[in-house]
Parts: structure tokens; sequence; C-alpha cells
């Protein structure tokens, strides 16, 4: 008589990315209890080992075309269950002890993950549709378990980068999956319906007079359309030049590097439909530019600086969250903008001349030989 319990894991994992659920659910059956096991060593409690597989078993289902070696699915379940076990502790060592004696969790059986095999699909569904530095860190953080610190240097990104995509792709998931899982309130932010978006414009660039023009500050202001408020962005020299020209309306030799950008974007027949500034955090600002494409919607992460230069080629809308104009208005940060004259047009002529310069030297001839006398 055959059956899946005979049959050997890399079989299994071969059907159940065939679609079928049995054979998912009796391949974590199987590797159950070592996963529960080694994730209890770590964790020092048993429930607690059972919640770890439980998560580490989610993300199996979600992770399985993934798995490069099919046979070897029961280390590789175990692992994830370890990851899980060991950020768990990293997280809440210090929450360990106070942990009430009680603290249960129902392990699921073979029935139950199988069951958990549609859920698991939208899941997976939804994390693809993220955009691709989201997914990616969604992936190594909650599906791998590595810590902020291993994830940005996994990607090459700092760790503020890191926590910034995971926050964008939780805003992102939330209503995705509000009808699937209950996402807690702690690990979510407002749909992106729920933030009030203000249009803006961009007025000036400002800059702080340095007599070397590389240490300079700069700094462009958007303002609201119809309202009063004003939100200050320092911005770098090179973006500031961008920006000046752009809106100077100063016509360059070849096109610069957000009107090439804008091209390629036009070029995949897909356009840009707007650009956000999303939140400040430590000072610093995040945006992230909307594509719209052939397969919908995504979304960009990008410095404000690119993001509005990119707007601005592109004729998209500029929105802010509303609730940055509040955060930026502080007195000391008015006091310094308020010393910094309006620059844009000096920008944009000082550039513009540099380009002219540029050219007539390249473009230079030395004098013609008169030749011999005659």
């Amino acid at each position: 008589m055959t059956s899946s319990a005979r049959k050997p894991d890399g079989d299994l994992v071969r059907e159940a990315l065939g679609g079928a659920r049995a054979p998912l659910a009796e391949l974590l059956a199987r590797h159950w209890d070592t996963a529960v096991f080694l994730a209890a060593r770590v964790l020092g409690s048993p429930e607690l080992g059972r919640d770890a597989a439980q998560e580490a078993a989610i993300a199996a289902m979600t992770e399985l075309d993934r798995l490069r070696s099919p046979e070897r699915f029961g280390a590789w379940f175990c692992g994830i269950a370890l990851n899980v076990a060991r950020r768990w502790l990293r997280q809440s060592r210090p929450e360990l002890p106070g942990l009430p004696a009680d603290h249960a969790s129902a392990a699921p059986d073979p029935a139950e993950v199988a069951e958990a095999a549609d859920v698991s699909a939208r899941v997976r569904g939804a994390i693809a549709a993220l955009a691709d530095g989201q997914r990616d860190a969604v992936r190594l953080f909650y599906l791998q378990g590595l810590s902020h610190t291993e994830v940005a240097e996994e990607l090459g990104i700092s760790i503020g980068a890191v926590k910034s995509r995971l926050h964008q792709a939780r805003a992102a998931l939330a209503p995705r999956l509000a009808q699937v899982i209950d996402v807690p309130k702690e690990e979510t932010m407002p749909a992106t319906g729920a933030v009030e978006w203000v249009d803006v414009s961009v007025t000036e660039v400002r800059r702080a007079e340095t007599e070397d023009i590389l240490m300079g500050k700069y700094v462009m202001v958007l303002a609201e359309r119809g309202g009063d408020g004003r939100l200050p962005v320092w911005i770098g020299l090179v973006e500031a030049i961008a920006l000046a020209l752009t809106l100077e309306s100063v016509e360059t030799p070849r096109p610069f590097t957000y009107k090439m950008a804008a091209s390629l974007v036009d070029a995949a027949g897909s356009a840009i439909s707007e650009v956000r500034i999303t939140r400040l955090v430590a000072e610093v600002f995040y945006a992230s530019v909307i594509v719209r494409g052939p397969d919908g919607p995504r979304e960009v992460d990008a410095r404000p600086s690119d993001a509005v230069n990119l707007a601005l080629v592109a004729g998209a809308p500029i929105r802010v969250d509303r609730e940055l104009f509040s955060a930026s208005a502080r007195d000391d940060c008015a006091a310094e903008l308020s010393a910094m004259p309006v620059a844009t047009a000096q920008i944009a002529a000082e550039a513009q001349q540099r380009m002219a310069n540029r050219w007539a030297r390249g473009h230079a001839r030395p004098a013609e030989d008169p030749g011999p006398a005659r």
C-alpha cells in the first residue's frame, strides 16, 4: 500500500508546490516535534516553542517556492523555527521572567495546517505585490527571523531604512489582509486612506551663503496649495541645482538624471502618478514615488529631493501628510530658514553659466597656423 507517509520529503514538497494541501500538512506533521523541541530549548518553554514553530509553519508555507533542495525540507523548516525563537529571545528577554506560568498556545494539528494553506496563499500574494525593497525586508525580518541589523547588512542599507520599509509594508499589507487575519494594532499604521494628503507645490530653493559652494546648505520649500502650510526640507547641492533649473525652465544640452528616469518609466509603459512625503523620523524626511504600471500601482522608496525633482519633470502631483506641517514648524527651524535668502534664480543662473563655460572649453579651437610667409 502506498501512502504519503512513505513518500520522501522531496516528493511531498513538489506535490505541495503543485497545489495539493495534504502533502504540506504531512511535511509539517513529520517535522513538527523536532521544530518545537529546538525552539523550546532556545526559549526555555515548551509553550513558547510551539508558538515559534507555529510562526515558522506559516513562514514555510508562504516561502515554500524558495526552498532550493526539496529533500531538505525538515532541516529548512527547523532552521526557520530556530531563527524565530532566537529573534523572540532577543526582543523579549527582559519580559521572559514575567510570563505567566499558564501561558499556553494551541498547537496546530495537520488538518489545521492544511486549512491555513489558503490563508498562506493570500498572504504570499499580498507580500509579492509589495514594492521590491519592502518585499525583501518583510521576507527577511518576518519570515526568516532576522533582526533589523541583520536585514540591513543583508540588503546593504541602513537600519533606519529597514524600519522605514517595514513600516510602509505594514501600511500596505493591513488593508489587503484585513479580511484574512487579525493584524496586531501595534504592528500597523493607518491605511493610506486614513492619511490626510495635502497637495503642495515647490515655491523656492533657499541657500545659506558660504565661500565654498560645496559646503553650502540648501532647502527646498513646499507650500500647501490653497493654504498656509509650508514644509522646508534640507537637500543636497546636486538636487538643489536640478530643482532650480526646472523651476526656472532652463533648457539643458542633454537630459538631466531625473528627466531620463521619467523617460525610462514612460518607455516601460508606466507613469509616475504621484509623489508623497510620508513621514519625519529623527530629522530625516521619507518619501515614496507611486508608479502606475501594467500590473497596477507600485510604491517605490525615495529621498524627498529625488522624488520632488522627478515629480516636477514628470508633471506628477506632490502630496504631503498634513501632520508633517506641524512636525516641522519649530522655532529653531523657522529662524534658520528666515536667515537663508531665496536663491532659485541665482542657483539656476550659476549652473547655466558653468555649463556654458564647459561647453566653450570643450569646443575651443587653437589659433590657426598662418603657415609660412610668402
